[in-house]
């Protein structure tokens, strides 16, 4: 198994390259060369396998053994799950009107990036180890990536990690989970500025080739393939739980929906339909609507600015990981990929071609909420269930909300089971909470952070924010 850039202008790695790397040196983002093919027997025996079992499956699809051999494998990912609060890792909570919410968020930091981040620092650990090497890891994050990546990492002496956060476009708590970390080897920055524009430094950063491969820079974003592939086995997990019966042909299909930000966990949906597995996939956003209006439209064009909503880890406008779907969709060409990124990232206005539009809208449904429609869904849900949503899971039970029941409608989506991925705790969203008018439930965790000494660089507009981070990169490289 080798992976190329979606731009083809990279030599193909291993998988331990893709892992070490953040953005292909083109400019494009690694996929594998081949996507594995599940015939019928194999999701039939996949289909008693718990969570964690199904994570060490799928890798060992995209991981050669003679990279990782599969009991290290094995050992690597019940460690990286060992500090979950939930014995099975995550958990199906099935709610009345058929609302299935697969909750993803039972991690350290109480968001789902924590699955896909506790493995990825494992894998990194796996191979440090064995080549003595040090790297230095950049993170931009919405909200929850930066604290799950400080978590997988904090401690270790062959990592430093710089984690870059838009000051007032995070949650308090979001933000306490990172500044309140105080390791020598967490580097916190709060910038002024928004989500998208925190993301300008790290690729400026990435694109100078040298300064990359002297100071060993990777990348924990949804960037990097490996937290695509982990978050590969939420589809299987969520369709295993949901699906009335493998005993039919063709297999029944199940829908999942999925509050979408950067892309990854729906292009891991994507990923997850190209094996075989039978699910329809509905991407759904706030009021930064940019992929709803891709599928809807064929429209990847910017809005004016990013709108600050309650769901914040979705406020973005750039999602990076369309680029690795719409490489999917058409049939893996690369020049195609170069010519409308190029040509997006230029202009920040793109129509997809008309084929590959179809396609989009063929492979995915989509939907977006206003603050007003992801309150409504947030006290709907409590009213009926005594249930607490996040912001970003309201979105997608906004959805579930909005469609018309079976006993409404005859058409054959009605009777098509539903899942809804949950992202994070309603615990880490107190003021949408409040918003809605609903009670916030505080874990003794998530209190504590109020009390704790915090830590950070701020970064200021006008600032060169690149040149800030080169000069910290290259002070810590010299107490090596």
């Amino acid at each position: 198994m080798e992976y190329i850039s979606t731009r083809g202008g990279t030599r193909a790695v291993d998988f331990e390259g893709a892992l070490f790397s953040g953005y292909a040196p083109d400019g494009g983002l690694f996929m594998p060369q081949r996507i594995p093919s599940l015939d019928r027997d194999t999701l039939q025996r996949w289909s008693s396998l718990s969570y964690p079992e199904l994570v060490k499956e799928l890798c060992s699809l995209f991981i050669p053994a003679k990279l990782v051999p599969r009991n290290a494998l094995n050992e690597l990912v019940d460690k990286a799950f060992s500090r979950f609060r939930h014995k099975n890792v995550v958990h199906m909570s099935r709610l009345k009107d058929g609302l299935n919410i697969l909750e993803l968020w039972h991690g350290v930091t109480y968001a789902f990036k924590d699955l896909s981040l506790s493995c990825t620092g494992q894998f990194l650990q796996y191979f440090l180890e064995k080549k003595k090497k040090h790297v230095n890891i950049l993170v931009g994050t919405s909200g929850d990536t930066g604290s799950s990546a400080i978590e997988s990492v904090r401690g270790q002496k062959n990592v430093d990690i710089f984690v870059l956060l838009p000051k007032g476009f995070c949650t308090q708590i979001q933000e306490l989970q990172m500044t309140t970390v105080i390791e020598d080897n967490v580097h916190v920055f709060a910038a002024h500025g928004n989500s998208d524009e925190i993301d300008e430094p790290i690729k400026e950063l990435f694109a100078d080739v040298d300064f990359a491969g002297k100071y060993n820079l990777m990348s924990l974003n949804s960037v990097n393939w490996s937290r695509i592939m982990v978050q590969i086995a939420h589809y299987f997990y969520a369709y295993f739980q949901c699906a009335p019966s493998l005993d039919t042909t063709p297999l029944p299909v199940v829908e999942i929906v999925v509050p979408t930000g950067g892309g990854g966990n729906i292009t891991a949906g994507c990923i997850a339909q190209k094996m075989g597995l039978p699910v329809r996939l509905i991407t759904v956003v706030n009021s930064n609507d940019i992929i709803h209006r891709t599928v809807q439209h064929g429209d990847f064009s910017l809005a004016e600015s990013v709108k600050a909503t309650l769901a914040s880890a979705m406020d973005i406008q750039e999602p990076y990981n369309v680029e690795r779907i719409l490489w999917l969709l058409s049939g893996s060409d690369s020049h195609l990929i170069k010519t409308l990124m190029e040509q997006f990232n230029i202009s920040k206005r793109l129509k997809l071609p008309e084929d590959l539009h179809r396609k989009l809208s063929e492979t995915l449904g989509s939907c977006s909420a206003s603050d007003q429609d992801i309150v409504g869904a947030m006290r709907r849900c409590w009213e009926e269930n005594q249930y607490l949503l996040c912001p970003h899971s309201a979105v997608a039970a906004h959805y579930h909300y909005s469609q018309p029941h079976s006993f409404l409608c005859l058409s054959f989506l009605s009777s098509i089971p539903r899942c809804c991925l949950a992202p994070a705790s309603a615990a880490k969203f107190q003021d949408a909470l409040l918003q809605a008018g609903l009670v916030p439930q505080m874990p003794p965790e998530i209190t504590a952070l109020t009390a704790m000494e915090t830590r950070s660089t701020p970064l200021e507009r006008g600032q060169d924010w690149a040149q800030v981070l080169r000069g910290r990169i290259e002070a810590v490289a010299q107490q090596w």
